[in-house]
């Protein structure tokens, strides 16, 4: 499994969020029996074209065999432009927020804005399950949100209750949404804001990035266990919260 990861010039951008998003995914594999699997983490900008014969440093993939048996598991949207690698479109269209948000206002009506909660989606081959709203815990209340969440140090709490009515908006928004992207299986966080009680769309982000950090040890599986599952194909047939972690919820 090769997991592509943002980069400060060549290196990876090291930080405590990315540690434990790492930590996470490293965890997820670990514990899948179904198959050994290793797990290589590369900076984005050691990637070279597939065309060009995957020349990726420092080590080398020699036959096309070795090529067809990777399991690509992008955490950043910084992709380069000559990648041609699974997730690819989702990815590029995720990355350009403005043209997204244009998009999806003009064709399928979703009210736009700035916002700090996620809804996960586990998008399987079988359909999407919904896991519990995350919000920023209350040592990161009143900090501003960065565009790069993997660059901060934010903390996120899961579960957040929400009212059945915003949650069937939510959901509904969430469907349309990963529909009208087409999207691939995976584990999505879709970025909200509430105006008056109204929910509108930030972003999109087609992989498990930092606010999935909220459902380690809380959720079962992890949101990040369930990408894993996603992109080897694997049934996920449910998302629950720990009970001790429910006794906690937060609401809105």
């Amino acid at each position: 499994m090769l997991v592509v990861i943002e980069s400060d010039g060549r290196e990876i951008i090291q930080s405590p969020t990315v540690s434990r998003m790492l930590s996470a995914i490293e965890m997820a594999i670990a514990e899948d029996t179904t198959q050994a699997t290793s797990v290589q983490v590369v900076a984005v900008n050691n990637l070279t074209s597939i065309d060009q014969g995957v020349g990726f440093q420092p080590w080398d993939l020699q036959t096309s065999s070795e090529l067809q048996e990777i399991i690509y598991c992008p955490l950043t949207l910084c992709l380069p432009e000559n990648l041609v690698v699974p997730f690819e479109g989702i990815i590029k269209a995720c990355r350009d927020i403005a043209g997204l948000r244009h998009k999806l206002a003009q064709h399928i009506q979703v009210p736009i804005g700035d916002g700090s909660y996620w809804l996960p989606v586990v998008l399987t081959a079988y359909g999407p399950l919904y896991g519990e709203a995350i919000t920023l815990a209350e040592e990161s209340n009143g900090k501003k949100l960065p565009d790069n969440l993997l660059a901060s140090d934010l903390t996120y709490y899961q579960p957040l209750h929400l009212s059945d009515v915003l949650r069937q908006s939510l959901y509904h928004m969430a469907h349309n949404l990963l529909q009208f992207l087409l999207a691939p299986p995976a584990t999505y966080l879709v970025q909200f804001g509430l105006e008056k009680s109204e929910i509108c769309f930030d972003r999109l982000w087609p992989f498990p990035t930092a606010p999935a950090l909220a459902s380690v040890g809380v959720q079962k599986p992890d949101l990040f266990t369930c990408h894993w599952y996603c992109l080897k194909a694997l049934p996920v047939l449910d998302l629950n919260i720990i009970p001790v972690a429910q006794s906690g919820f937060k609401r809105l």
